[in-house]
């Protein structure tokens, strides 16, 4: 009996290990869309984290200046995740002027997208995986 019950709880353990684990994994993708809408009414920071499958993160923070139309800011995030990701691994383009695409490159692993935090007024921001 007492090995019944040595067995049980090692093989609970291993399985609420497993749903903690799980719980905590963000969905992944090899395409993420970033939707932004509306023109910023004052300055501030997105902050975005990209973690490819089974990798480290990488935290990218944008400025934002007020005043700057969707179509503009776009280009700030566009031009962050350019300066911070590597281009052997990930693709990044503005699409339909107000969204940003990011792809990961042939071979490389799916990976995350995240929003932080944003501090941008009257700036929408939406974020998909295709």
């Amino acid at each position: 009996m007492p090995k019944i019950a040595a067995m049980f709880t090692a093989v609970t353990a291993s399985l609420l290990l497993a749903a903690i684990s799980f719980a905590d994994s963000s969905p992944t993708a090899n395409k993420w869309r970033i939707e932004l809408d509306g023109q910023a009414l004052k300055s501030g920071d997105i902050q975005f984290r990209v973690t490819p499958r089974q990798g480290e993160s990488t935290d990218i923070t944008v400025n934002i200046r007020s005043g700057r139309a969707e179509n503009n800011v776009a280009r700030d995030v566009r031009d962050a995740f350019a300066a911070k990701l590597s281009p052997e691994r990930y693709s990044v383009e503005v699409d339909d002027g107000e969204d940003v695409l990011i792809k990961k490159k042939e071979g490389q692993p799916d990976f995350a997208l995240e929003l932080l935090e944003s501090d941008v007024q009257n700036v929408r921001i939406r974020i998909e995986g295709e």
